[in-house]
């Protein structure tokens, strides 16, 4: 497997339209729908209403966004990797720094649709604790938790 140098930074504007892209990609790919929101929203999203209540941090490979998370010290609430750099654990490294950061509990929400994000964080110690919760996606979601031990 071919190694690679991950540099994890917070977020910088200057990477606003890789970070949306590779954001778009991944979560298309994952639920099998489009963005609902257009590009220029997104990266507005991004640069002024995410940072109001989370710290972002990007995963580079070089200068390549490779990977995103928005957390605070009770929840997460965006992770997506680059699709062409997943299994490398770029997760999980995002993950680790949002657990070290968080109050000992964290909470997210994932799509029923996403199995691939079930496993992961059910890997990384995540348990279900509801289902069903509203989303502008109108598709059924878990709300999962971990909490330090």
């Amino acid at each position: 497997m071919k190694q690679y140098k991950i540099r994890i930074t917070p977020y910088s504007s200057k990477y606003a339209e890789q970070t949306v892209d590779m954001w778009r990609d991944s979560k298309e790919q994952a639920i099998g729908q489009k963005e609902i929101h257009d590009f220029e929203n997104h990266v507005y999203f991004i640069n002024h209403i995410l940072p109001e209540q989370f710290q972002i941090d990007l995963a580079l490979i070089d200068e390549e966004v490779v990977g995103m998370i928005a957390y605070n010290d009770r929840e997460i609430s965006q992770l997506y990797i680059h699709l062409e750099y997943r299994g490398i654990g770029i997760g999980r490294r995002l993950l680790d720094r949002a657990k070290a950061q968080s109050s000992g509990r964290l909470t997210l929400y994932t799509f029923e649709v996403n199995e691939k994000a079930q496993r992961f964080y059910e890997k990384h110690g995540f348990e279900i604790i509801s289902r069903g919760h509203e989303n502008e996606e109108n598709l059924p979601d878990i709300q999962y938790e971990w909490i330090f031990n």
